[in-house]
């Protein structure tokens, strides 16, 4: 029978456990480096505490909403320290395969992603057949609550939070920029450093909203968009630098809605069956937050007139590695990167 332990074969033992401790942190620490750039270092999924509410308590400042927990995936870049992060608003089909290249290719950049998932904590997946299944302006109430979240997040630079969202999310990316709009809802202390909205609609105009944050504002738009008619926006931009505001668009002549799903080699226009267009409404915020139809002098309704059906999408693969070129160094300048 084997003899009882010395005191040395402890050592020996413990000595080995030390040796084969650093080398495993040593491989863990090799393969870390080794990693791609646009794998995150670690992800963590948040609940974000918000509200459902039309878009006259929008509007008004009404809190008497429901409660619902909606969530944000935070993928946190490679780097060290507190980093510059952009948070990503979906569309009315919500998180799909197409925010997977622009997360990626942050995270390459070393920018951190926060994506905000509004739908299936309110029990949806998707409002393009019907919109009015979630008030136009519920997005915002959800991205200024990751905004409080990130900002005292500990491996976050709240000076480079940077906000980007696509048609139903571009549209709350845009109008989040409103001066009035955080005052009534951000109570998270922090402010984006920038506002990047992608094909987003600009039909609605509402009280003071050429008074935005003194960030910038860079629209992305495709000139044969349908669903979103960049005409609108255009003339939104105009009331804007006629403000002195700092924004941009740019517009590319041969790409429809949703033209960024040309970075998974999408390179195909078709009709998007039964979904809702407002690109025939004109919009207005009325007394007491009503949004009105501009045309009838009614309240609105997706029920209205002007609703239409049937809008076209499709990606465009040399248009959307421009549009994500334009946004990388646009980027780059703004948060600094090295």
């Amino acid at each position: 029978m084997p003899g009882k332990p010395t005191l040395t074969d402890w050592r020996i033992s413990i000595v080995a456990a030390i040796a084969c401790t650093a080398a495993l942190l040593f491989c863990i620490e090799t393969s870390a480096q080794s990693m791609p750039k646009e794998v995150a270092t670690r992800t963590e999924i948040y609940a974000i505490p918000s509200l459902t509410i039309s878009d006259q308590q929008f509007l008004t400042g009404d809190a008497n909403g429901k409660q619902v927990n909606v969530a944000g995936e935070f993928r946190i870049a490679q780097g060290a320290g507190r980093l510059p992060v952009i948070v990503l608003m979906h569309g009315s089909s919500g998180v799909g395969a197409g925010m997977d290249p622009w997360v990626r290719h942050f995270n390459a950049m070393g920018i951190s992603t926060f994506v905000i998932d509004g739908f299936s904590g309110r029990g949806l997946t998707a409002v393009g057949p019907n919109q009015a299944l979630l008030g136009r302006l519920n997005f915002i109430v959800d991205i200024y609550r990751s905004l409080e979240i990130l900002a005292k997040h500990p491996r976050v630079d709240p000076d480079r939070i940077v906000l980007m969202g696509f048609s139903r999310g571009g549209q709350a990316t845009l109008y989040a920029s409103l001066d009035r709009f955080h005052k009534l809802w951000n109570k998270s202390g922090a402010q984006f450093a920038a506002y990047i909205p992608f094909y987003p609609d600009c039909s609605t105009s509402y009280a003071t909203d050429t008074q935005i944050a003194a960030r910038p504002v860079r629209i992305f738009h495709g000139t044969p968009d349908d669903y979103n008619p960049v005409a609108s926006c255009k003339a939104y931009l105009a009331r804007l630098q006629d403000a002195k505001r700092d924004v941009a668009l740019t517009e590319y002549p041969d790409s429809a809605h949703g033209f960024d799903a040309g970075l998974l080699g999408l390179n195909t226009v078709a009709v998007s069956a039964n979904a809702q267009t407002a690109r025939s409404c004109t919009l207005k915020e009325g007394d007491g937050g009503v949004l009105m139809n501009d045309a009838t002098k009614a309240p609105f309704s997706y029920k209205d007139a002007c609703i239409e059906l049937n809008p076209h999408v499709g990606g465009n693969p040399a248009t959307a590695k421009e549009a994500q070129k334009a946004v990388s160094d646009f980027l780059q300048a703004l948060l600094k990167l090295g």
